[in-house]
């Protein structure tokens, strides 16, 4: 049996015993398809199932370099390789074709994005002016407190809606925050004074100020729904035409670039971050880079 054959058996198979979602199948059937067109050149002609059988690992990994060069990235090779994996379980099944060096193969590792931050201009502005969203006084005050409190501290939003009143910075003071993050462990970082201030007039118009209250709460009193934040700041970048991007989390980010921009040292960036591993601080470099390349290829005359 030729491997076309198979193919067509193995996705009548997913859409009638397994029913399969179209879109699936049909994204199946050209990764597959795509696999045995390769197969195709490099063995000079159409496979069949003894010669799936008989690959060796090199061929499949000629395959996967293959699209490499072809501008696929890892994340689309490794879902590639799992639809292969998944055909050559059925033809283990239905026609007792076993290929053990489909297992040699490592699953390509899709990059993490690099963390995308704000300009400097950006993140001031949503800190200095996101209250304006609101007509009501209440929600102007808490939602400047807690956006400036995001970038000038470079906090989670999980973290800082997980505060209560009695952790709130005070103004005047310079005691710094202790923050408690992933994995429940606590960090230290400074509050600017602009932020404190923040804070200290939003806490003046906060309807129960008691220690253990939330610091930030909705408008029926209940600690602030991520979500509700998240769509403010969705708002604002749109009426102020701030790049989609700009979400709760950019904040964060932006806090750690433009840090590292000014000369901040690294350690210091993870500590203040809350990272377990400098190797995730590091992202940072990277973005710091990227950023120094695009103006160089903006501004250098041949550039």
């Amino acid at each position: 049996m030729l491997a076309g054959a198979a193919r067509q058996g193995y996705l009548a198979w997913l859409a009638e015993e397994r029913r399969a979602a179209p879109l699936t199948v049909s994204a199946y059937g050209a990764d597959i398809a795509e696999f045995l067109g390769f197969l195709t050149l490099h063995l000079g002609g159409e496979p069949d199932l003894d010669a799936l059988a008989a690959l060796r690992a090199a061929d499949l990994r000629a395959w996967l370099a293959h699209q490499a060069q072809h501008g696929a990235g890892n994340a689309t090779r490794a879902r590639h390789l799992a639809a292969v994996r998944g055909f050559f379980r059925f033809l283990a099944r239905r026609h007792g074709i076993d290929n053990p060096q489909l297992k040699l193969l490592a699953t390509p590792r899709a990059r993490k994005p690099l963390p995308r931050a704000l300009t400097p201009a950006d993140a001031r502005s949503v800190a200095r002016d996101i209250g304006e969203e609101s007509d009501a006084a209440f929600v102007q005050a808490r939602d400047t407190a807690l956006f400036s409190l995001l970038y000038g501290s470079g906090l989670r939003i999980s973290e800082a809606l997980g505060l209560s009143v009695g952790e709130a910075p005070r103004a005047g003071g310079d005691a710094p925050l202790r923050v408690t993050g992933k994995g429940a462990k606590q960090r230290i970082v400074p509050v600017l004074p602009s932020v404190r201030r923040a804070v200290a007039d939003w806490l003046r118009l906060h309807p129960t100020p008691t220690a253990d209250a939330p610091l930030f709460v909705g408008v029926r009193g209940e600690r602030l729904n991520p979500g509700v934040a998240q769509r403010t700041l969705r708002n604002f970048r749109r009426s102020h035409g701030l790049p989609e991007h700009a979400t709760p989390h950019a904040l964060r980010h932006s806090f750690a670039t433009h840090l590292l921009a000014n000369g901040a040292d690294l350690r210091a960036i993870q500590d203040l971050l809350g990272h377990a591993s400098l190797s995730t601080t590091q992202r940072y470099t990277a973005v710091d880079t990227a950023q120094l390349m695009e103006v160089w290829r903006r501004t250098h005359p041949r550039g």
